[in-house]
């Protein structure tokens, strides 16, 4: 039997709700009578079925002479044996209330038309958004008033040069902001003028530049290796320095070798170099270097782990300082501690450009598993004699 059953009928006005469509009638400026009366697919009983089913077919038409909220359109038929009968033609839903009561959507509704009051108070530029994203807007309903809250504040001091700490508004800290910062995006677009968004950054982590916030200084962590080295007082191998971009970048620290590593314990015991300089590694995060030209006129030595990950840094390194060198992370070291191998548990495969020729082939060899499946030696694993001997030759380079 294929005749259309009650939740058949809902089913057509769920959609309805899942399209946006019914929270879009209330702040759209298309009337609600383009929505409804709506009139549903209903299918019915075909004149053999009624002949050969009747009793099913009687007991069908009760049933949806049953439902709330649709009104049910009727066309008289006779049967030979039981004489004139009304079907069920067509099924509607006359209102938009009727459409909300069926669905169990009334707190829903409620809620979204005081956030349509609210931003038709308020930011009326914003409408246009609640009639996008209705069923994304609702998401945000404990927090509407306070959203609509920061981007008065902004409209009232844009681009404001301060930290999202400094905003004082009530129930708006750094961590409802953060927490926000993509729906932010989207309001702020619709509501500030075009010369307070930074249009160039995008992004939930570029939100502070592009609405001219204060972001907390990206810092960079590193340590001469040259005892002979003057540009901070002291002993320089004792020295743990960390310094934010701008000053790292404004850094004449007289060397001519910069190592980085991604391991912090190898970071702190790293052998000393003269001229030498080791950076506690960034991850996939070295556009923090990018503005430190003195780099360029250094050697650099990139050590991470043997696996597609650590190639994979590397590779991005050399987006940065394309002339960027890998230590430790060749064959050799890798079977020298086939006793220390390990798992990478969700291997790099895409290819990687800035690869030289025999880093390319053993990354081919880890990400197509030769070698054994999904390998990994990771940096601190190595022994550091081995380590010592290595950082001694490039020192006597």
């Amino acid at each position: 039997m294929n005749w259309s059953l009650p939740a058949d009928l809902r089913a057509q006005v769920q959609r309805l709700w899942d399209k946006g469509d019914i929270l879009r009638a209330m702040v759209s400026s298309v009337p609600e009578e383009v929505l409804f009366p709506r009139r549903l697919t209903l299918r019915a009983p075909s004149s053999g079925e009624l002949t050969e089913r009747f009793e099913a077919a009687r007991a069908w038409i009760g049933e949806l002479r049953q439902m709330a909220y649709f009104r049910l359109e009727m066309r008289e038929f006779r049967h030979r044996t039981f004489g004139a009968n009304s079907m069920p033609c067509a099924a509607w839903i006359d209102t938009l209330n009727d459409a909300v009561a069926l669905l169990g959507k009334r707190r829903e509704v409620e809620r979204f038309a005081a956030m349509v009051a609210a931003t038709r108070a308020t930011q009326p530029l914003l409408l246009p958004w609640l009639t996008q994203r209705p069923l994304r807007a609702l998401e945000f309903h404990d927090a509407w008033d306070r959203l609509l809250a920061i981007v008065g504040w902004l409209q009232r001091h844009p681009r404001p040069g301060v930290y999202l700490r400094q905003v004082d508004l009530p129930g708006v800290h750094t961590k409802f902001v953060e927490a926000h910062r993509g729906v932010l995006a989207e309001l702020l677009d619709l509501a500030l003028r075009p010369d307070a968004i930074a249009a160039q950054h995008s992004g939930v982590h570029q939100f502070s530049t592009r609405y001219g916030f204060l972001d907390k200084p990206m810092r960079i962590r590193f340590r001469f290796l040259d005892r002979n080295n003057r540009t901070l007082p002291g002993n320089a191998p004792t020295h743990d320095v960390t310094l934010d971009t701008d000053s790292f970048a404004a850094l004449a620290p007289g060397v001519s070798r910069v190592f980085i590593t991604e391991n912090e314990t190898n970071f702190l015991a790293f052998p000393e170099v003269p001229e030498g300089l080791v950076i506690f590694g960034a991850g996939y995060g070295f556009s923090l270097l990018a503005g430190a030209c003195w780099l360029s006129d250094c050697r650099i030595y990139y050590w991470g782990d043997i696996d597609t990950h650590g190639f994979a840094i590397l590779s991005q390194l050399r987006g940065v300082l394309e002339h960027a060198e890998s230590i430790l992370m060749d064959r050799e070291t890798l079977m020298a501690f086939e006793g220390q191998w390990g798992v990478e548990d969700c291997q790099m495969l895409r290819n990687l450009p800035r690869l030289n020729a025999d880093e390319q082939a053993l990354y081919d060899d880890l990400r197509d598993n030769r070698i054994r499946k999904n390998l990994r030696l990771e940096q601190e694993r190595v022994g550091f004699d081995w380590v010592r001997a290595a950082i001694g030759n490039i020192a006597h380079d």
